[in-house]
């Protein structure tokens, strides 16, 4: 299709204006808002889905929509200041917005029945609407300035709906901590943002490329004497911002409070979406972080997120802080494959992980939804109950747990078989495998525990078992996770059940993610150079038969040899990660099945490490007893006494008296010099200027003589002496 204003602005305006007209419809028609902004998402998906038809089926891998528009020009004369705005469409994004609206669609059509009994039903949707309008706006961006606004406004709509339930507990708590959290990473972010204008004089993408295949980033700074690389300081300023936005270590702290919000804002914002968009931004920023040579600090990050968050999910009882956690540790295994330069697989992690995710969430609402409780221990034999939500969930926990024919094993397994192969080759890495297949196990040990816990074996609280809802299906209750469930195998994304190439469907060897995802490499980046981009409004021009349609290329660029045995090393990390996962799987069946290994031991015998795992490794007590209470809050407190003893009395209050003694002398210099000696003295000195002069001149003849005779006689005098 032709890309003009109007095939393309409906992805984000269409739920931009459900949130301008919900925010007058919400209280009078509920149930029209709540239409609006189903069918506002839904009417995004259908244009994303024909982005995606296009660029999976007719355009090859470099192609790309590139529209501008000016924002503002204050250029005068010679100097030129013009900011223009756009829109990027190319692979990467055509995937990420049919993942997007397509996930939103189905959590907007769960929502109409989860949230329907909630007083602030409507108001709910609103929030959804800006929030995807935000989200969709960040992925179209073509450049940071754009991205930051987008993504500063997926912050404000976090903070609002962590709160959403502000008359709970803790809930206006947790959406403050999460709102402060993310602004440490997002000040790097906007600092990262002004590096790249001060060097480029640009913050578009391909201009950045091009930039750094220009070498324009291979300069420092001097601070203080130290010389800091320009790319290394560019590239750790942008990722601070994926730190804070995709919940890293060790800014991680804000996502498992961000469960106080509405079940469904968790399966949207803070599994599927939002927290991948930190991800996103690491992926379109690739070739900085590798022009910084910041990779190894990247896939480290990651792996320390991944085990870290995956050990503390293993003891967490509320069946929502197991995901929370679970998120947190997927998210770590994305920014892995950032660091490792799997760059394909961690797109596809970021896919796959947001289809599995969103149904998980979607799951557990439905579970709370019936029987009102989120504590797993209180639970037991649901699934002859939620068959359906049963159902769901498993194939979930199949996917994140790396069983093989489902999604998680093909882009998780990618990942950590690129791992495996850079710590072959770099020792350096090692680390990070270890780390990374650690997790996995853990992963799948903790998702079924869950699901053990939950829905097998007997009701251990009657009470909530017997008076849980039996469900059945409905359009807006499980159908949409139902519909999730099914993308969670691999076929999907890999072209074949195992993604490792065998058992191929229909005997196709194409990959269609592998061959439309491409990764930018720093050394490769010349063509960025001449990229074009045409006015918003106007026709693609470009004949998009000239460029080849693009070819699975099963070597990924390397040479034959150096290919097979990157395959062989690729073959012996998926049979490691079938076994640690079936292991895991095993693990929790002994221990909530079969009950043959005692859960109690463990604890007894890790009891110290346990501790640490119930205090979060203690993160928020360092944070928030130690650096903001026994830290910044007396340093608050030590300029809020200068404030009030000094500068207030010192410097505010002398400058009153100050002012005050100057007014004196200023009114003494008034009344005294100006009035009474200048203005008031020239008076007087004209009144007797004029007494004398009326005096001499009285005009009497008499008078005018003997002044005459006066002046004649001074004369001769004079002359005489």
């Amino acid at each position: 299709m032709d890309y003009t204003i109007s095939t393309v602005a409906p992805i984000v305006l269409l739920p931009f204006f459900a949130f301008v007209i919900n925010v007058f419809l919400a209280k009078r028609v509920p149930l029209a808002a709540v239409a609006i902004s189903t069918l506002a998402i839904f009417g995004s998906f259908i244009c994303a889905f024909r982005i995606f038809l296009d660029f999976q089926n007719v355009y090859a891998v470099g192609y790309h929509i590139h529209k501008v528009f000016t924002w503002f020009d204050l250029s005068a004369g010679e100097h030129l200041f013009k900011v223009n705005m756009g829109i990027y469409i190319d692979n990467m994004t055509a995937v990420m917005l049919l993942m997007v609206t397509a996930v939103a669609t189905l959590i907007h059509v769960f929502s109409t029945w989860y949230m329907h009994d909630d007083e602030r039903f409507a108001r709910f949707f609103v929030y959804m609407s800006l929030f995807t309008s935000a989200m969709l706006g960040l992925v179209l961006s073509d450049n940071l300035l754009s991205m930051f606004i987008f993504w500063e406004l997926m912050g404000f709509c976090s903070y609002s709906l962590i709160g959403f339930y502000y008359e709970k507990e803790g809930a206006g708590n947790a959406s403050m901590k999460a709102f402060m959290t993310t602004r440490v990473g997002d000040v790097f972010f906007l600092l990262g943002i002004l590096i790249c204008w001060m060097i480029v004089g640009s913050t578009t993408f391909v201009d950045i490329y091009a930039a750094i295949g220009a070498g324009k980033f291979a300069g420092s700074f001097n601070v203080f004497g130290i010389a800091l690389p320009i790319a290394t300081v560019a590239a750790f300023s942008v990722f601070m911002g994926t730190m804070g936005k995709s919940a890293q270590f060790p800014i991680h702290v804000w996502l498992p409070d961000a469960m106080f919000g509405p079940t469904p804002c968790s399966a949207l914002i803070h599994a599927a979406t939002m927290v991948a968009a930190g991800v996103y931004l690491s992926l379109r920023m690739f070739p900085l972080m590798e022009a910084g040579h910041l990779l190894t600090f990247i896939a480290y990050i990651g792996a320390i997120t991944a085990f870290g968050a995956a050990t503390i999910a293993l003891i967490q009882t509320d069946i929502k802080a197991v995901l929370a956690y679970s998120t947190i540790s997927q998210l770590g295994y994305m920014v892995i494959g950032i660091g490792v330069g799997s760059y394909n697989a961690s797109f596809m992690h970021l896919i796959t992980h947001a289809v599995f995710k969103a149904c998980l969430f979607l799951s557990a609402g439905s579970v709370i939804h019936s029987i009102h409780c989120q504590e797993m221990p209180q639970m037991g034999g649901l699934r002859k109950k939620l068959p359906y939500t049963f159902f769901a969930m498993l194939l979930c926990c199949f996917a994140i747990a790396g069983v093989p024919f489902f999604s998680g094993f093909v882009s998780k397994d990618r990942i950590l078989g690129d791992a495996l192969v850079l710590a072959l080759e770099n020792p350096s890495y090692w680390g990070v495998a270890i780390l990374g297949f650690g997790g996995a196990l853990l992963t799948a040990f903790y998702m079924f525990r869950m699901l053990f816990l939950t829905f097998f074996g007997e009701p251990r609280d009657h009470h909530i078992y017997d008076h849980a809802h039996e469900e059945h299906i409905g359009w807006n209750s499980n159908v949409p996770l139902l519909i999730l469930s099914v993308f969670t195998l691999g076929l999907f994304y890999s072209g074949s059940f195992t993604g490792q190439g065998e058992i191929n469907l229909f005997g196709s060897k194409n990959e269609w993610f592998s061959t439309l995802i491409h990764k930018p490499e720093a050394s490769h980046l010349e063509h960025f150079a001449h990229y074009e981009h045409e006015d918003f409004g106007a026709t693609d021009t470009r004949d998009k038969v000239e460029l080849p349609k693009a070819q699975y290329d099963e070597n990924h660029g390397m040479d034959e040899h150096h290919a097979h045995w990157v395959h062989q090393i690729h073959h012996l990390g998926a049979i490691l990660s079938i076994l640690i996962a079936f292991s895991g799987i095993f693990m929790a069946y002994l221990m909530y099945i079969k009950k043959s290994v005692n859960p109690g031991w463990w604890a007894e015998t890790f009891a110290g490490w346990r501790r640490a795992l119930q205090n979060k490794y203690y993160f928020d007590d360092l944070y928030i007893n130690k650096i903001i209470q026994k830290g910044l809050l007396p340093f608050n407190d030590m300029l809020a006494k200068f404030d009030s003893q000094y500068y207030d009395k010192y410097v505010v209050d002398g400058t009153a008296v100050l002012n005050r003694w100057a007014f004196n002398v200023a009114r003494w210099f008034d009344n005294n010099i100006i009035d009474s000696g200048m203005v008031d003295g020239t008076g007087a000195s004209v009144r007797a200027v004029n007494l004398i002069l009326r005096t001499i001149q009285s005009g009497k003849i008499q008078l005018y003589f003997i002044v005459l005779i006066v002046v004649l006689g001074s004369y001769i005098l004079t002359l005489r002496f």
